[in-house]
C-alpha cells in the first residue's frame, strides 16, 4: 500500500473545506490510522465531517511541538477517540510564548492533558514500531530562520527541544513529516540523512504570522541551495509562507500542499 496524505488542517483552501492557522494531516499507512498534529481548534472535525472521515478510528497521534495550532485541539479530540496513543514530547507542556509588542502571549497546549492515560511522553527520539519512528534535531544554526525571534519558552528564547519529526518506513523509500520545521528544513534533513528519505512534507517556518513578514532572500536562497542538492519531492505548508513559497517553487521541485489536497507517496 502507498502512504497517502490528506491536509484536514492547514492556513490555506481551495475546496469546500475551511482552512486555519495551523496543520492536521490525516496518513494512512499499511499499518497506521494517524493523525499528525491536530490543528489550533474545531477546524480538523468540521472538517473530517465533511469527508467522512471517522476520527474514532485514528490509532496514532503525533503532536509535533507545544504550540497552540498544532496541539489546540487535543482536549476534543480525547473526547471522540478512546484508543489512539498520543506521542509527544514532554517538553511540550511547558509554557511556550509569541512575543507581540512587548507581551508575551501565551500559544502553548493546555498542561492539564498532560497526565492523559492516552499520552506517551517523550524525552528524545523513540522508535514506535518498524513503520513509524521519531526524532529530534540537536542543533537548528544552519539557515536558521529569522521567524523564529519572536517565540519564547520559560527560559528565553524558544530551544525548540519539544519538536520532533516522523519518519515513515516504506521499501519504496521513507517519508519525512514536520510539523514547522522550527529547527529548520536544512537541519531536519541532515540529521535524517541516515534515512532514505524520498519525499518531505511540511512547514519551513519562514514566515511570522503576528508582524506578516517573509524572512529575507539571504536566507531563503541559502536554503533553496542546500534543498537543491536533495533527490527528493518537497511538499510544504502552514508556516512556510506564501512568498517563500513561490521563491522555493522558481528554484527546486517543490508543491504547496493546501487543506482538502491529498498525495500519495
Amino acid at each position: 500500500m502507498s502512504i497517502k496524505i490528506t491536509a484536514l488542517v492547514e492556513n490555506h483552501c481551495g475546496c469546500e473545506l475551511r482552512p486555519a492557522h495551523g496543520l492536521s494531516l490525516l496518513i494512512e499507512t499499511a499499518g497506521h490510522k494517524i493523525l499528525f498534529d491536530l490543528g489550533p481548534d474545531k477546524t480538523l472535525f468540521e472538517n473530517a465531517r465533511a469527508r467522512r472521515i471517522d476520527l474514532s478510528e485514528i490509532d496514532t497521534v503525533i503532536i509535533s511541538h507545544g504550540h497552540r495550532d498544532h496541539g489546540g485541539a487535543l482536549g476534543k479530540f480525547l473526547e471522540i477517540n478512546k484508543t489512539a496513543k498520543i506521542y509527544v514530547q514532554e517538553s511540550a507542556f511547558e509554557r511556550h510564548f509569541a512575543k507581540v509588542a512587548f507581551v508575551k502571549a501565551k500559544i502553548g497546549i493546555d498542561p492539564k492533558l498532560r497526565e492523559h492515560e492516552q499520552l506517551v511522553l517523550l524525552d528524545g527520539d523513540f522508535r514506535i514500531d518498524d513503520e513509524l519512528e521519531l526524532f529530534k534535531t540537536p542543533s537548528g544554526e544552519v539557515c536558521r530562520s529569522e521567524a523564529n525571534d519572536k517565540l519564547y519558552d520559560e527560559r528565553g528564547r524558544d530551544t525548540f527541544s519539544h519538536e520532533h519529526n516522523l519518519i515513515i518506513h516504506d521499501k519504496g523509500g521513507d517519508t519525512l513529516i514536520m510539523g514547522c520545521g522550527h529547527m529548520g528544513v536544512v537541519n531536519i534533513l541532515k540529521r535524517a540523512s541516515c534515512f532514505d528519505v524520498k519525499t518531505c512534507v511540511g512547514g519551513f517556518h519562514l514566515y511570522d504570522p503576528i508582524d506578516k513578514k517573509t524572512v529575507g532572500e539571504k536566507t531563503l536562497a541559502a536554503i533553496a541551495a542546500e534543498l537543491k542538492g536533495y533527490d527528493m519531492m518537497f511538499y510544504t505548508c502552514h508556516c512556510t509562507g506564501m512568498d517563500a513559497y513561490k521563491y522555493l517553487w522558481e528554484r527546486i521541485e517543490i508543491k504547496y500542499f493546501s487543506c482538502g489536497m491529498e498525495i500519495e507517496v
